[in-house]
């Protein structure tokens, strides 16, 4: 009887066993329903739980800490400080070039000869009209000694010594002048062989050998030299209505194509007085100085200016759209005479107040807030959501739209 017993109570065990060994089979099996049953229990608290935040019937834009820079952008391209251009003052063949482009130039240095036959020829024709002038000079002269002392022994008249005294004068000019005529020929045979004016580097060279150079009527250019290629300039046109903020020695930085990721600087050293007109918009130039000792900025290059008008460091600043407001309609029931030139709507915790404050540095997108009430987390109200003021609306009908009034 025991025997029976022990066997129905393990038939039991095992029955029990199988049976919640199904029941977890199915649950495995299924357990995409559990999933989902699971979401929607999830999804029913989040909807009717009740702990969702009611929306703010204000639009507000928020105050941040930060740095502001005021700046005038523009472009201008990089070029030496001084640029010599070499010409040619006689006319001729090019004989021999000496330079080429980059070639490094000290003062005195020769450039380039040009053929100088024809110049020789002008020399020697000029050398034997004086030869023949002095000739001629020292015979009147002699001439005139002679009747000068017959004259004083009464063997000629006064007019043939006179006659004889201006023709040895008029000889003697003659010499002069032919004398000037052999000096310019030489000088002129001088000017065949073109040497540098300044020390520098030959940035462009615009003839070869064989070439003819003519300089009949204006000097032809040869070469451009920069004297000094460790300090370039950059020539920046600025617009009239930016150019009132442009200073002498003003920080200046600058990018150009060949080094992106670089920042380079500079000082403005000049603002010329004389203006352009482009496109009906009256421009000036502005003269920046570059150190380019490092020789990585070339002439020519195109360099993208910006220059720093004023700077501001670590303060409250907000997008320039919160300074549209025009009143305080619908945003706070007593305002107490006070207006949005003078103060701000904060919300603050959930409450809206209003705190005094002044204008600082104004750039293209933002404005300094100077207030000592402002404190980290606090919103501007510029508006109540669908609603818009009087005077907004009267603005924004003249600006094209309600948030489009001048700063």
């Amino acid at each position: 009887m025991r025997k029976t017993n022990n066997k129905k109570v393990q038939n039991n065990t095992v029955k029990k066993k199988s049976w919640l060994r199904r029941v977890f089979g199915w649950i495995w099996r299924k357990k995409w329903w559990l999933i989902l049953l699971v979401a929607l229990v999830c999804g029913a608290a989040l909807l009717f739980g009740g702990g969702a935040k009611k929306p703010s019937e204000f639009a507000m834009v928020k105050i941040s800490r930060g740095d502001l820079r005021q700046v005038v952008t523009a472009t201008g391209e990089i070029q030496p400080l001084n640029t010599v251009s070499v010409g040619s003052q006689v006319s001729g063949t090019i004989d021999k070039l000496y330079v080429d482009f980059n070639t490094k130039v000290k003062k005195g240095d020769v450039l380039l000869e040009i053929e100088p036959s024809v110049l020789q020829a002008s020399v020697d024709e000029a050398k034997a009209s004086l030869v023949s002038a002095e000739s001629q000079r020292n015979y009147a002269k002699a001439e005139y000694q002679r009747n000068k002392t017959l004259y004083n022994e009464g063997f000629i008249s006064r007019a043939e010594m006179e006659q004889s005294q201006t023709t040895y004068e008029q000889a003697e000019q003659s010499v002069n002048r032919m004398q000037s005529q052999y000096e310019r020929a030489v000088t002129n045979l001088g000017y065949a062989t073109i040497v540098s004016p300044v020390d520098g580097t030959v940035i462009s060279r615009k003839v070869d050998e064989g070439q003819t150079v003519a300089a009949s009527f204006q000097t032809p250019d040869l070469f451009e030299i920069a004297e000094d290629l460790t300090k370039m300039q950059i020539e920046t046109s600025v617009s009239e209505a930016d150019i009132g903020m442009i200073k002498d020695n003003q920080t200046v930085t600058f990018t150009v194509d060949a080094y992106p990721t670089e920042t380079f600087e500079g000082f403005v050293r000049q603002v010329r007085l004389s203006p352009t007109t482009t496109s009906n918009v009256v421009v000036y130039t502005v003269v920046i100085d570059v150190d380019n000792s490092d020789l990585r900025l070339m002439p020519g290059m195109t360099a993208f200016v910006t220059i720093i008008i004023s700077e501001r460091d670590n303060v409250w600043k907000a997008s320039n759209s919160a300074f549209l407001v025009r009143s305080f309609d619908g945003i706070i029931a007593d305002a107490n005479g006070a207006t949005p030139k003078t103060h701000l709507a904060i919300e603050r915790d959930g409450d809206i107040m209003l705190v005094p404050y002044s204008k600082g540095l104004v750039t293209a997108t933002e404005t300094e807030i100077v207030s000592d009430e402002i404190e980290q987390g606090d919103r501007i109200v510029v508006g109540k959501i669908g609603m818009v003021s009087s005077a907004n609306r009267n603005s924004g009908n003249r600006m094209g739209g309600p948030m489009g009034g001048p700063r």
